[in-house]
Parts: C-alpha cells; sequence; structure tokens
C-alpha cells in the first residue's frame, strides 16, 4: 500500500519543520543546554506540526549522538527506530479514545517502569482536551512530579479546554497557522522531488484552500496528482470546487452596484461550473477580509498578485467598513454551515441577498438610498434645534415651531455627492490620509442648502472630524470635485429615536427615522 505524501514528507530534522522557527529554537536551546522540561503542552490548529514536533523531541532526547548540536542525527540505532515506529519508549495515546479515568491510571501504573531502549520514555497524548474531568485530575500529580525517565507532551487543538492546573503544570508552546507563502514553498519542495508539473497558481489555491494547515496542503496535493495529468489550475479548481478569483470580483463589483439579479446570476454561474457553496463563500470572506485589511492600512498582509492587489485597493473604497464586517459576517454563515439544505446554492443566495439589503447610505454608491428592514438601525440627519457646545440635543423643537432656515432645496443631489464621492476622498488620501480615514467612517446623509449633513456612529470619530484641521482639506476636496462651496456638519447617529415634529414624514429623513433611527446632533 503506497504511504500516504503527508507521512512521506514528515520532517526528520529540526531543519526541515516549516513555520514553526520560534518552538523549533527553543527546544533545540533546551536540547543543547541539558534543560529538557517533564511536560510539555503543544497548542495550535490541525496540521500544523505538533505531532511532528513531539516525535523530533522524543527523538532528540534519545538520540546517541555525542554531540547534542546534532540531535536527532537519523543515524543511530535509536533514531532509526523512532522513525520505522519501532522504539518501544515513544507511546503515542489518542485521548479521543482513551478518555477515562481507567485510561489514565493504567498509564500511571506504568510509567514507573524504566525505559527499554532509551534514555527517556515519551508519552505523546493527541488531542489532550478530549480526557474527561476525572482523567485530568487523575493526571495532574503525575504530570507534577512525574519519574525523572518520562516525558509529557500533551496536545490539542482546542486550549481553552484544558484545566489551569494542568496548563500551569506543563512548558506550553503555541503554535500558529502557516503562511499561503510557506505553505506554498512546502509544496513546491515536494513537486520536484516527486518529478511532477505543476503551476504556481495551482500551489497558491492548494494552499489557500488548507487554510494555513501544511498537512490538509499536502492532502490536497496529493489528491490532485492523484489524477495522473499535470497540475494545473483549471485542474484544481474542478477537484477542489472552487471558482476562478474573477468571479469573486465580479460579485463584488454586483455588490457596489446594488445588481441583484447580476450578483444571483455570478453564484448560479459558478455553481453550475461545479464549484462548492462553501468553498465559494470561503473564497469571497477572504476577498472581503482584504479590503478590509487595506482599509486598516494592512495591505502588506495580503498574499496576492500586483495587478489583483490594484483592483482590491479600487474595491476597498467601494465600502464603509461597518458593511464590510456585516458582508464577512453573512458569507462566514454560508461558509461554515455544516447543516446544509435540500437547496445547496440557499446558503449562499442568503448571503448575497444580506450583503445587497444593506443600506445604501453606508455605501459610496450613486443609486437611491435604501434601508435594511428589520435591522433596527437607520440612517438619519439631526433636527436643526442648536444646543450648547458638546450637548447632546435629542428633543424635537415644540410642534409649530416653523422649520428652520437651512431645510431649503438642496444645491445638488445627494446623489451626486455619492458618485463623487471616491473622487472626494481620493484627492485628500495623500496630503490628509488621517481626514481620509475619518471620511471613510462617516456617511453622507442630506444636503440641505448648501449643507452636507454627515453622520457618525462614533462620538470620538465625530468630534475628531469637526476640528477646523480635518474640516477645512475636507471642505477644499469637495470644492475641487464638485465646483461648488459646501459647508459641512457632522452629527452623531444611533438607532433609537422619533420623529421631530419639523421633519416631513415623506421626506429621506423622516423615512429613516419611521424605521427605527435615532438622532443625536452635537454643535
Amino acid at each position: 500500500m503506497a504511504q500516504a505524501l503527508y507521512r512521506t514528507y514528515r520532517p526528520q530534522g529540526w531543519e526541515e519543520v516549516v513555520g514553526q522557527e520560534h518552538i523549533v529554537r527553543t527546544l533545540r536551546n533546551a536540547l543543547q543546554a541539558d534543560r529538557i522540561a517533564h511536560a510539555y503542552l503543544f497548542a495550535g490548529p490541525r496540521g500544523t506540526g505538533k505531532t511532528t514536533l513531539a516525535r523530533l523531541l522524543a527523538k532528540a532526547v534519545n538520540c546517541l549522538n555525542a554531540e547534542p548540536r546534532a540531535r536527532p542525527c537519523n543515524a543511530c540505532e535509536n533514531c532509526r527506530a523512532v522513525n520505522e515506529g519501532r522504539f518501544m519508549d515513544l507511546i503515542e495515546i489518542d485521548a479521543a479514545s482513551n478518555t477515562s479515568v481507567e485510561d489514565v491510571r493504567e498509564l500511571r501504573d506504568k510509567i514507573n517502569f524504566a525505559p527499554s531502549q532509551g534514555k527517556y520514555k515519551v508519552y505523546i497524548i493527541d488531542e489532550v482536551h478530549m480526557l474527561s474531568t476525572a482523567a485530568f485530575n487523575a493526571l495532574l500529580k503525575t504530570l507534577e512530579e512525574p519519574p525523572r525517565h518520562v516525558i509529557f507532551v500533551l496536545a490539542t487543538t482546542e486550549i481553552h479546554k484544558i484545566p489551569a492546573t494542568v496548563l500551569s503544570r506543563c512548558q506550553r508552546h503555541e503554535f500558529r497557522r502557516l503562511s499561503v507563502a510557506e505553505i506554498v514553498g512546502q509544496l513546491q519542495r515536494i513537486v520536484e522531488k516527486e518529478g511532477w508539473q505543476a503551476e504556481e497558481e495551482a500551489l497558491t489555491l492548494i494552499a489557500r484552500q488548507a487554510g494555513g494547515s501544511l498537512r490538509d496542503a499536502i492532502s490536497l496535493l496529493d489528491q490532485l496528482a492523484s489524477s495522473g495529468s499535470p497540475l494545473t489550475l483549471v485542474l484544481a479548481q474542478n477537484i477542489l470546487g472552487t471558482a476562478t478569483q474573477s468571479s469573486v470580483f465580479e460579485l463584488i463589483e454586483a455588490f457596489h452596484q446594488q445588481e441583484t439579479a447580476r450578483a444571483l446570476g455570478i453564484i448560479r454561474r459558478v455553481l453550475d461550473s461545479g464549484a462548492d457553496p462553501r468553498a465559494f463563500a470561503r473564497q469571497v470572506v477572504d476577498h472581503l477580509r482584504s479590503l478590509l485589511l487595506i482599509q486598516f492600512g494592512n495591505e502588506d498582509q495580503i498574499e496576492a498578485t500586483p495587478d489583483m492587489k490594484e483592483q482590491m485597493r479600487r474595491q476597498a473604497q467601494f465600502f464603509p467598513t461597518s458593511r464590510l464586517l456585516q458582508m464577512i459576517k453573512s458569507f462566514n454563515n454560508a461558509a461554515v454551515d455544516t447543516r446544509g439544505s435540500w437547496l445547496p446554492s440557499l446558503n449562499l443566495e442568503l448571503a448575497v441577498a444580506e450583503a445587497l439589503e444593506a443600506p445604501l447610505a453606508e455605501a459610496t454608491s450613486p443609486l437611491p438610498l435604501r434601508h435594511s428592514s428589520g435591522r433596527g438601525a437607520a440612517p438619519a440627519v439631526p433636527p436643526e434645534a442648536q444646543a450648547a457646545p458638546g450637548t447632546p440635543t435629542v428633543a424635537a423643537p415644540e410642534a409649530g415651531t416653523p422649520p428652520p432656515a437651512a431645510a431649503q432645496p438642496p444645491i445638488l443631489p445627494l446623489e451626486t455627492i455619492l458618485r463623487a464621492w471616491p473622487e472626494i476622498r481620493k484627492r485628500l488620501r495623500p496630503q490628509h490620509p488621517s481626514t481620509d480615514g475619518l471620511l471613510n467612517s462617516s456617511r453622507p446623509m442630506e444636503v440641505r442648502g448648501n449643507e452636507l449633513i454627515l453622520g457618525f456612529k462614533s462620538e470620538t470619530v465625530r468630534a475628531l472630524m469637526d476640528r477646523p484641521e480635518h474640516l477645512e482639506p475636507a471642505k477644499r476636496a469637495f470644492r475641487e470635485v464638485l465646483g461648488i462651496e459646501l459647508n459641512l456638519r457632522c452629527v452623531l447617529v444611533n438607532a433609537q429615536g422619533k420623529l421631530p415634529p419639523h421633519i416631513p414624514p415623506d421626506s429621506m429623513v423622516g423615512e429613516a427615522l419611521q424605521q427605527g433611527g435615532k438622532l443625536v446632533d452635537q454643535k
């Protein structure tokens, strides 16, 4: 029987370990200084090297090489025995199958026996979080004072389930997910050794699908190689059930333009081509996350080609952060929902509907304003009643008070401002990046005469934007792009409130307030 690829290429020495340099360095230093702990806890996502490093540690502490720096040497009898699976003093226990207190007591009774081949008996307990409470209690005393010839290595993917009493008795090491670049590099080395032909785009797709797990990535590579064909991007997409990246970009464009029919058509086309709904949802989440990172100024964390990054920068300007977060949540739900449905596309279509349902006041889109039904929050603009500086005003003027002078026909439609919004921010960004960042957290609410009302959900951000050092460059950018002078009014909005008498019920503001929006105005 052929051996699985991930087992064939399991690291046999420290230098072969990928992505966990911080742990390798600590363990090697401990070996050279002869400061081996009696109990270790290896915690982290699956497929990141926990069991591999536990075996390397077991091999190193029992290596017969006289030079500590050379351990494990993979040449002595003990190293060869570990590599071949016949080393009697390496005991691996699956905690998922041995969860009871009786299992731990049996283990505790055996550890007093001296090693039969090496210097240490090494117990690797995998998925240790599966032990029962009674089993953990039975293990405590042994972990605290084990025989000098025993080393415990506890491995877990869910460290939050490990009792604090156990954590305090172990030297703890946190394993991290591997980056796409690290996984691709290892896949390329395997492909070269196997003499296969593989496109780099195909290996990148595999790495992305693995979600930071090198073992999963190698297993996917093994699956693709079994086809007997060159490893192309098209082959990878067909076998892994993913769609082309262009489909994701196109879907984001449809969200920006609020084109429901087009968005659902993209979903149908992607699924008809054989893509898996959950896999495509993960692709959308990954793309939206990249847009979020760009907004946060962390573009260097995105692994993409220069052309793709350029498109992402453009799309990152389409949506405010709040809407991006909402879309990520919607598609993430579709990606992780394992219950399925009698209609495979349903979860994806629901995610699309939620993405399109978001209020357009949160998006820099030229289309008419829409409100999300039943969400409890809607954009609004403030009453014109003035307040003392820094004092919020919620109550409307007394009934019969005439509308203030500012409630006059707008000097230009709000749609024009929304259409010009990306260009306005583009003008600001080079010289006033902080002002651009503040505008990104605002929503153009309404134009009253020559006054543009900007809504903010955070009082801190609103107060910052209201300073002259931000208002003046923003007004200048509006003037340069639109050709007219606009006064900017910054208001705080939240999700509760009633319709003030001086606001017409059929106006945009009136409709927003009737949907549940609340206005809090600061002068």
